[in-house]
């Protein structure tokens, strides 16, 4: 254990905080119905400054529950519906000559937001994709040759399906390595599914969202998030993880040495233990056990492989490698 590090007074800060996101939480549990996870991801990119990609068929609630999340937090939401025709400037905005003054002025666009949707991001070029890459690393926008800081919190949320290809363009390396988090949105178990039903078929209107939150509360748990304790044998935990997805035959899984064209990038580590961080901190607890890390080990490492033919040819995908990781490598 660190020096200095009261693991009890942690504790009780985290207790003390929990109580904000158990509003938020509360406030949306009337709306979305069956995607407990897909919330509490979203909850984690938040918490971390961290942004969130899902991956999901139409229909499961994907972009509900990022309106639902945004309502939830007293802060500007904006909407991107990606297309093919879409341009770059439409995304961080242009400059707008003016005849009457004679002089151009800064129109900015819809990533000058707390909360950004980029729905269907894979339907957009990669001229339009790479527009968001510095907004989403830097937190600023250059626009005619000035630079303009995003507002905190800043949270890029994107969905796309995943089996439409016809105009569609697959996402490059160096965009999806900046999401925090990949999360597959799977279908509501039965008895979800038929609440879902039974609420739309009384015809009931969907209850108002009220803001429960504003953004110095997101700061506050932002806080409280990375004081959160993380011992270093979870530091070695989480290397051990990352490095084994590069070299996984140091780690006795020569076997998957043909499965991987390349490993997990070293935002892979820094967004690991940030998001189990997020996780403790959602179980209400003021320290990271290795069973935060086993949680959230997918959703961050598995955009972040790259599987080689053979891979595809077993059928194996990322998310296998990453179970097989897990129940190799040693635990603390």
């Amino acid at each position: 254990m660190l020096p200095n590090v009261d693991i009890e007074q942690i504790n009780q800060q985290v207790r003390a905080d929990a109580e904000i996101t158990d509003r938020i939480f509360a406030a949306a549990e009337p709306v979305i119905v069956g995607q407990r996870r897909m919330m509490e991801a979203l909850m984690i990119g938040l918490l971390t400054k961290g942004h969130i990609l899902l991956e999901g068929l139409p229909g499961l609630a994907k972009t509900l529950a990022i309106r639902t999340l945004a309502a939830t937090v007293n802060g500007a939401f904006s909407r991107i519906q990606f297309t093919p025709d879409l341009l770059p400037a439409d995304i961080v905005g242009t400059m707008i000559y003016n005849p009457g003054k004679a002089d151009f002025s800064v129109r900015k666009g819809p990533v000058f937001a707390n909360f950004v949707l980029a729905d269907e991001i894979n339907r957009a070029p990669a001229k339009v994709q790479s527009a968001l890459l510095e907004a989403m690393q830097e937190k600023q926008v250059t626009i005619g040759g000035d630079t303009y800081q995003l507002d905190e919190p800043f949270l890029v949320l994107a969905t796309q399906n995943p089996v439409e290809q016809e105009g569609t363009y697959p996402l490059p390396e160096a965009q999806t390595d900046r999401f925090m988090l990949k999360v597959v949105v799977d279908y509501p178990d039965r008895e979800s599914e038929r609440e879902i039903l039974r609420r739309n078929m009384t015809g009931a209107a969907v209850p108002p969202l009220n803001s429960v939150v504003n953004v110095q509360d997101i700061a506050r748990l932002r806080k409280t998030v990375a004081g959160v304790y993380l011992d270093e044998k979870i530091e070695s935990y989480i290397l051990d993880l990352v490095f084994a997805t590069r070299r996984p035959q140091d780690f006795r899984l020569a076997e998957l040495q043909p499965l991987l064209s390349f490993g997990a990038s070293p935002r892979a580590s820094i967004n690991l233990a940030r998001a189990a961080k997020a996780q403790a901190f959602l179980q209400k607890r003021g320290y990271v056990i290795p069973e935060d890390i086993r949680a959230i080990a997918k959703e961050v490492l598995r955009h972040r492989l790259g599987l080689t033919y053979e891979a595809e040819a077993e059928n194996i995908n990322a998310d296998e490698i990453v179970t097989r990781l897990i129940d190799k490598i040693e635990v603390p």
